[in-house]
């Protein structure tokens, strides 16, 4: 079975993971802060904290912003849930903001005319570069800037990508960026977040609200520390501490990352190719960005062909080949839906759903697989 996307682990990797298992620490050690200031030297960024998975980062990095009971978080409703479910787990609100036709990613026109136009003002907008592609990151500032909003970069599928020549991570446009480390995703540790930034003050809230609110730091201590094992409670917080062995694993895929995006890139051009004798529409790329390609989705109009999508899944299952589906609109799902959120809210979102699917991806896909994967959808769509 050929699927949508998976791991790719070596000697090497398994080599530094049992390392961890023979040495004194397995969580809250030095391999930790190693995997932090290994992203933060590819990103260009000053501050890494690693947590236990994308949502626990989106999450403390909304905490650590300030966003509370009251506020608005805007995001797209072309992404997994948890973009949209850290606001919630603050206290806040959510809307939305429709995508772009080509790209996917949040459109900045629909951004600037709902923010000209809405009366109730987003404290934070989280931007998704969706499949690996960066949004418009630039103009999105600029919005920032003129209405007043911070901005967290959900970049969980971006890690290795570029845009305006500049790493997305950097936080040149942002004051947050979020990454994941799922097995599907550029790197893996197994599960892992890491959350990036330039701003100091946010980068130590992160790491109190990482584990506990917690800290032996006597400037941050109410009283005079009664004892070298003295530790105060400064606010609630959470357990969301990545392991050593997680580390470990991370610092080993961190050595073949550009290795892992150029692979990616390399079969994206050829199922641009190789995909030519098919009626749909293949992945746009903007030509300020160098996409890291998590994902390779294609759009067909089911309306005009003869085959529904559940049917595509269906046969293309039986030919050992697994599709995906990135993504189902979050204002769609039933908790949203209650929220108020319904059906043609967000139509261009919506159409898209309607369209696309996912090809398999990943580093170990090879050649002839690929070739396989187009002459079986081909002959389904025959």
């Amino acid at each position: 079975m050929i699927y949508y996307g998976r791991q790719d682990i070596n000697q090497a990797d398994i080599d530094e993971v049992v390392k961890v298992l023979q040495s004194d620490f397995l969580t809250q050690g030095p391999v930790l802060e190693r995997f932090e200031q290994r992203i933060a030297g590819y990103c260009g960024v000053k501050y890494a904290v690693a947590v236990t998975n994308a949502t626990s980062a989106l999450h403390i990095a909304c905490e650590a912003a300030g966003l509370g009971e009251g506020d608005m978080l805007w995001t797209t409703p072309n992404t997994f849930v948890a973009s949209a479910n850290c606001a919630r787990y603050c206290g806040a609100d959510v809307d939305f903001v429709d995508i772009d036709d080509n790209t996917y990613n949040m459109s900045t026109d629909e951004l600037e005319k709902k923010l000209i136009n809405s009366t109730v003002k987003p404290k934070i907008v989280v931007p998704v570069h969706f499949s690996g592609q960066p949004c418009d990151m630039e103009k999105i500032k600029e919005l920032a800037v003129k209405y007043n909003f911070k901005i967290i970069e959900d970049a969980s599928h971006a890690l290795g990508a570029e845009y305006k020549e500049t790493k997305v991570g950097s936080c040149r446009y942002s004051d947050m960026t979020v990454f994941s480390f799922h097995p599907v995703k550029i790197i893996t540790t197994g599960e892992g977040g890491m959350i990036v930034t330039n701003n100091e003050e946010l980068y130590k809230k992160l790491l109190l609200l990482r584990c506990h609110s917690i800290t032996r730091d006597e400037k941050m201590l109410s009283k005079k520390s009664d004892g070298p094992w003295y530790y105060e409670q400064t606010g609630l917080g959470y357990n969301y501490r990545m392991t050593d062995m997680q580390a470990a694993l991370g610092c080993s895929q961190m050595d073949r990352l550009d290795e892992f995006v150029a692979r990616r890139r390399y079969l994206a051009d050829r199922y641009n190719k190789l995909l030519q004798n098919i009626s749909g529409k293949l992945p746009y790329q903007d030509k300020n960005v160098k996409s890291s390609w998590h994902l390779y989705v294609m759009r067909l109009d089911f309306t005009k062909i003869k085959i529904s999508k559940k049917e595509l899944f269906a046969e293309m299952k039986k030919r050992g080949i697994t599709l995906n589906l990135h993504y189902i609109p979050v204002h769609l799902q039933p908790y949203y839906k209650a929220l108020g959120f319904k059906q043609g809210d967000f139509p261009v979102s919506e159409r898209y759903y309607a369209e696309a699917f996912t090809l398999p991806l990943y580093y170990r896909l090879t050649d002839v697989q690929q070739a396989n994967i187009v002459s079986a959808l081909e002959e389904v769509l025959s």
